[in-house]
C-alpha cells in the first residue's frame, strides 16, 4: 500500500488492515516524489492509498471496503 501518514483515507485502510490482522507493507510517500511516480506509475492514479492484494491493484481505500462489503476481500486474500 501507498500511502501517506495524515490522510484519513490511509488511516481507514491501516486501520481496516490491521482490525484483520493483516500484514502489509505501507509504503510511505510523504516528501518522496520518486515514491509518489512510482506509485502513479503502477497504479495510473495519483490519490492515496493505493493498494494491491499480491499482484493485484485494487485501489484505494473505499474500493478495499467495497470488496470487504461484497464478501470478496478474503477470498481475494486467499489467492494472493
Amino acid at each position: 500500500m501507498y500511502s501517506t501518514l495524515y490522510c484519513p483515507y490511509c488511516m481507514a485502510a491501516r486501520q481496516f488492515l490491521d482490525s484483520k490482522s493483516i500484514d502489509y507493507i505501507d509504503i510511505g510517500i510523504d516528501g518522496m516524489p520518486e515514491l509518489r511516480e512510482e506509485m502513479m506509475s503502477l497504479s495510473g492514479r495519483h490519490t492515496v492509498p493505493q493498494i494491491w492484494v499480491g499482484e493485484t491493484h485494487i485501489g484505494g481505500f473505499d474500493e478495499m471496503r467495497r470488496l470487504e462489503m461484497q464478501g470478496k476481500f478474503d477470498a481475494l486474500l486467499a489467492t494472493a
